[in-house]
């Protein structure tokens, strides 16, 4: 069963790739689904479901929430987004007018890792532009402590 020790290593241990639309390759390349897509296959194996193909505005495009909803079906929802815990997948909206599209890996209460177009993957404060843009948080399943 995954620890949020072993999600927060695991996700730390991402530190450093670079970003690549779509990638999720540990040090090769990968966006912020695919360092979650990665996480999820260190810790629980093959990944439950295929990802379809996704432009870079696709949220905006089609309106839906459909990073969280892929989310629901496969990690535990936390009913308060702001309650999450180190090694827990959070999710957030650039803009209120828009659906939720950037992934990140919390790590500590204030700190964590996801990946971003022109950047390498990074550990970053969760700072209070990114707290007021927090839209869902998720566990992953049968993590114990």
């Amino acid at each position: 069963m995954p620890t949020r020790t072993r999600l927060i290593a695991e996700a730390r241990a991402w530190i450093g790739t670079p970003y690549r639309h779509q990638g999720s390759l540990k040090g090769v390349g990968c966006d912020c689904l695919g360092l979650v897509r990665g996480v999820w296959r260190a810790v629980n194996g093959r990944e439950p479901e295929a990802t379809p193909a996704y432009t870079p505005d696709w949220a905006e495009a089609s309106g839906a929430e459909s990073l969280a909803e892929a989310a629901r079906r496969h990690l535990i929802e936390l009913d308060d987004p702001r309650t999450f815990a180190p090694g827990d997948v959070l999710l957030f909206r650039y803009s209120n007018r828009y659906p939720a599209k950037h992934a990140a890996i919390a790590t500590a209460p204030d700190l964590m890792v996801h990946a971003h177009d022109g950047a390498c993957v990074a550990e970053v404060a969760i700072a209070s532009w990114w707290r007021r843009r927090l839209a869902f948080a998720f566990s992953f399943p049968r993590v114990t402590e």
